[in-house]
């Protein structure tokens, strides 16, 4: 009997992931065609549509107990299965993103990312958190909801970013690796201010010295692991070109994405980090785009199904009455990072051009946001209709953003005050 459980289990699965895929692509296919715009945004739609709140909700498959994609009692809505593999597509897309960076401009434009980071962390911290009292979703400007609200808006998603500009061939940009670079550097911080707002969530209290650790804990590991795997990158790169095995070389670089992914989650911050280090450490090595070449398959294979799960969290029905909520909460999101973002970005040697992108491509939330929204949930600090909200501020700005961000590059013309001109920083 057991085993014929565990059979059905993985049937079931399997069953999900050909789904999945096959709707994700579909389309993103109609999308790419139809509306000229980028792929991820169908495959976005298409999880929404298959989702448990949808018609996977609905659908029945002879063999299979429950429908498809039946609505699961846990933390989150879809089964922790699918959500492990959407993380794993996650670690992937990360990893190519830190590949196709050019690591000299990366870290040429490190200072100037941190600065337009800071405005991308306070502006949208302080308008959640007000926005939630003054919505009367919160009693007080330090209570769980109020300070989760903010802590969900400070996060920019660095996968759908990545992933729009890799697609429209901009990753390497001034404004594309300031916009990586900012974006890396908010999710370390959302992180950290995750921690300690569910810190002070539980105590009642804000303990200084606790905040302090959380943040030299979690930055100080960003910073020894880029400086020490930037030291060791041609030493790494000599190591994996020692193996000779058909597809070894790409196993094990995998296998060390997979594991800075790991170690980084064990320090307090969102898996990404880690697997987007590890692809810049290997980025300005000679093994660089022979594993992009090798890598791409498997990319197409799970980014989507990454996509198209983040897609299946939105509940609809859940949002009805707060829908009010949601609608002041997106229109923050959106002005909080293209206003906290931009203007700093003219502080750094962009001209308004350049500010308007990398405003532009702040702007999507994503995986980091729904990760702290999920907290909140398990923690018992916002409740279905916060959650829904955050879900769809998230989906929002993240549908927003491709669509203002493509135009946005394709018109062209250079994002810096002068052509020869380096941010400063």
């Amino acid at each position: 009997m057991e085993h014929r459980d565990i059979t059905e289990l993985v049937m079931q699965f399997v069953l999900q992931l050909g789904v999945i895929i096959l709707v994700a692509k579909v389309f993103g296919e109609l999308v790419e065609r139809i509306f000229k715009q980028p792929g991820v945004l169908g495959e976005l739609a298409a999880g929404i549509l298959i989702g448990p709140y949808a018609l996977g909700g609905m659908i029945h498959v002879p063999g299979i107990d429950g429908a498809v994609f039946a609505l699961q009692g846990g933390q989150l809505p879809v089964s922790d299965e699918l959500w492990a593999m959407a993380q794993v597509g996650a670690v992937v897309l990360l990893f190519m993103a830190g590949l196709e960076t050019d690591l000299p401009s990366f870290l040429k434009y490190a200072g100037p990312a941190t600065v337009i980071a800071v405005g991308g962390v306070v502006m949208p911290f302080v308008l959640g958190v007000v926005a939630t009292v003054w919505m009367g979703y919160a009693d007080s400007y330090m209570s769980g909801p109020a300070l989760f609200v903010g802590a969900i808006m400070v996060a920019t998603s660095v996968g759908i970013t990545a992933r729009v500009l890799s697609d429209i061939k901009h990753l390497d940009t001034p404004e594309g690796v300031t916009i990586l670079g900012a974006a890396v550097v908010d999710d370390v911080v959302g992180i950290m201010v995750l921690a300690v707002v569910v810190g002070l969530a539980r105590t009642g209290s804000f303990d200084m010295a606790s905040a302090g650790v959380t943040f030299l804990k979690a930055g100080g590991f960003y910073v020894v692991f880029m400086a020490v795997g930037l030291a060791l990158s041609k030493h790494i790169a000599s190591f994996l070109d020692w193996f000779k095995g058909r597809g070894a070389t790409v196993g094990v670089a995998a296998s060390l994405a997979f594991l800075a992914a790991a170690v980084a989650e064990m320090f307090g911050l969102a898996m990404i980090i880690g697997a987007y280090a590890m692809g810049l450490v290997l980025s300005d090595t000679k093994l660089k785009h022979y594993l992009e070449e090798r890598l791409e398959g498997v990319y197409y294979v799970l980014v989507p199904i990454f996509f198209c799960v983040l897609g299946m969290l939105v509940n609809i029905p859940a949002m009805r009455g707060a829908l009010l909520f949601g609608g002041v909460l997106s229109l923050l999101a959106i002005v909080s990072k293209v206003v906290g973002c931009g203007l700093p970005s003219l502080l750094v040697g962009f001209n308004q051009r350049g500010a308007w992108r990398i405003g532009v491509g702040m702007m999507p939330r994503g995986e980091v946001a729904l990760i702290i929204a999920g907290v909140g949930m398990a923690e018992g600090l916002i409740d279905t209709s916060i959650f829904g909200v955050s879900i769809l501020m998230t989906i929002v700005t993240t549908m927003l953003a491709p669509m203002i961000l493509v135009p946005a590059f394709q018109k062209g013309g250079s994002g810096l005050r002068s052509r020869d001109e380096a941010p400063a920083g």
